[in-house]
C-alpha cells in the first residue's frame, strides 16, 4: 500500500448535505477530499420510482442552485437525482464515487482513512446482496486527513420485524417498479409514508392490496395529500385494511394459492387472520448504520441513537470529527426530526468552526416543516 495522501478535510457521503458541505468548503478555499461509497445521492437510488418529496423545491435546493421541476410542482426522486448531478457539475465538485471508508485511525491531531472500491452505497438492497464485494480488499488506499465530516444520512438498513419467514424470496423491505405488482396479491405492512404511498400506487397499478398496521389509524406524519386518498380507498373496500394487527409469521405456499401467506395477530381480540400473498412488502422503516461512528469513536445516545455533537459547530465528541445532515438524527423512533431543510445550516456551521468564525443560527425547525395536524 502506498503512503497516505494528505488532505485538510475528508467529507464522507455525497447526498444533498454532503454536496452542500463540499461546496461550502470549496467556496471558502478549504482543501478537501470527498468519498461516496455508491453514486451521488445513493440512498435515493433505492427509493421507489416516482417517490415525491414532501417539501417544496425551494426548501430542498442546495449550494445556491435553484431546483426547477418540469411542471413547477414538488420534486420526485428522479427530478432530485438529476438535480444532484447538476449541482455536482455546476459547482465542479470532485466526488470519489464508488469509494467506501472501511477503516479510520487517529494519528496525532488527524486521521488515517482506509478506502476500498465499492459497487454499492451504504444501505439498500444492492449493498445487502454484495457480501462478496464487501470482503474484497483489492484497491485499498490510505488518506491522511486533519478533519472528517460524516454526512452519511440515516436510512441504511431495513428495520426488521424478526418474524419467521421474513427472509422468504417473495418478501421485501423495498418497493419495486409498480408494474411488477400488476394483478398480484400484495400485503403491505406499515402505516407511515412509504407504506401508504406504496398501497395507493400499487392499487392504481392493478394490484390487489391488503394493509396491516399496528395502530388504529395511520401516522400523523403521512403526507397530507395521501391521507384522504388512502382513507377513501379503504372506506370503499378497494384496499383491505387490518388495523391493530402485527405479523405473526410469513409462510411459503405448498399448494396453488400463490407464493405464500401472512399470518396476522389482532391486538384487540387476539384473533388470527391469514392473508394469501404473492408479494409481501415490510415497509416498517429503516435504521442508521453506526459502523462509521463506531470507527471514529463517536458516541450515540438516547432511544434514537443520535450521535453526540455540538449544535453550534456540528463537531462530535471526537475532536476533528463533524456530523452533517440527517446523519445527526440517528434512527428516529418517535418521528423524524432532521430533514434536508433543517440541515442547510450545517455546512455553514462546520466551515465557520474550521475558519474560527461564529456559526449562523438555525433558520428552520422540524416543527415548522411538519405540524402534527
Amino acid at each position: 500500500m502506498t503512503q497516505p495522501t494528505e488532505h485538510a478535510v475528508a467529507v464522507v457521503g455525497a447526498g444533498p448535505i454532503g454536496l452542500e458541505v463540499a461546496w461550502a468548503l470549496k467556496r471558502d478555499g478549504i482543501e478537501y477530499v470527498h468519498f461516496e461509497a455508491g453514486k451521488i445521492g445513493a440512498t435515493m437510488q433505492w427509493w421507489a420510482p416516482g417517490t415525491t418529496f414532501f417539501s417544496s423545491p425551494e426548501r430542498i435546493q442546495i449550494a445556491g442552485i435553484p431546483l426547477v421541476t418540469p411542471d413547477q410542482s414538488k420534486a420526485t426522486r428522479e427530478h432530485y437525482l438529476a438535480y444532484l448531478r447538476q449541482v455536482a457539475s455546476a459547482r465542479q465538485l470532485d466526488v470519489m464515487t464508488g469509494t467506501r471508508v472501511v477503516m479510520a485511525q487517529r494519528i496525532g491531531k488527524g486521521f488515517v482513512l482506509t478506502t476500498r472500491p465499492s459497487m454499492a452505497g451504504v444501505g439498500g438492497p444492492v449493498e445487502a446482496g454484495d457480501a462478496q464485494g464487501a470482503m474484497n480488499h483489492a484497491g485499498e488506499r490510505q488518506w491522511q486527513v486533519g478533519t472528517v465530516v460524516l454526512a452519511i444520512g440515516n436510512m441504511h438498513r431495513a428495520r426488521l420485524l424478526d418474524v419467521p419467514g421474513e427472509d422468504l424470496p417473495f418478501v421485501s423491505h423495498y418497493l419495486d417498479e409498480p408494474h411488477v405488482y400488476f394483478r398480484r396479491r400484495v400485503v403491505i405492512v406499515g402505516g407511515k409514508n412509504s407504506a401508504v404511498e406504496a398501497a395507493i400506487r400499487l392499487y392504481r397499478a392493478g394490484a390487489h392490496v391488503t394493509m396491516s398496521y399496528r395502530g388504529d389509524e395511520f401516522s400523523k406524519r403521512v403526507k397530507y395529500w395521501l391521507r384522504p386518498e388512502i382513507q377513501w380507498l379503504i372506506e370503499q373496500g378497494r384496499i383491505t385494511f387490518h388495523a391493530r394487527t402485527q405479523v405473526e409469521c410469513i409462510e411459503a405456499s405448498t399448494g396453488a394459492r400463490g407464493c405464500g401467506c401472512v399470518v396476522l395477530h389482532c391486538a384487540v381480540n387476539g384473533s388470527t387472520t391469514v392473508v394469501d400473498a404473492d408479494h409481501v412488502l415490510l415497509l416498517t422503516g429503516y435504521e442508521q448504520d453506526l459502523s462509521l461512528f463506531e470507527m471514529f469513536g463517536v458516541k450515540v445516545e438516547g432511544d434514537d441513537r443520535m450521535p453526540v455533537h455540538d449544535e453550534a459547530t456540528m463537531q462530535s465528541n471526537v475532536h476533528g470529527v463533524y456530523i452533517a445532515g440527517t446523519a445527526c438524527g440517528g434512527t428516529p423512533v418517535s418521528g423524524v426530526k432532521v430533514f434536508i431543510e433543517t440541515s442547510h445550516d450545517h455546512a455553514e456551521r462546520i466551515v465557520a468552526s474550521l475558519a474560527g468564525r461564529t456559526a449562523p443560527k438555525p433558520t428552520v425547525s422540524a416543527e415548522q416543516l411538519l405540524p402534527e395536524s
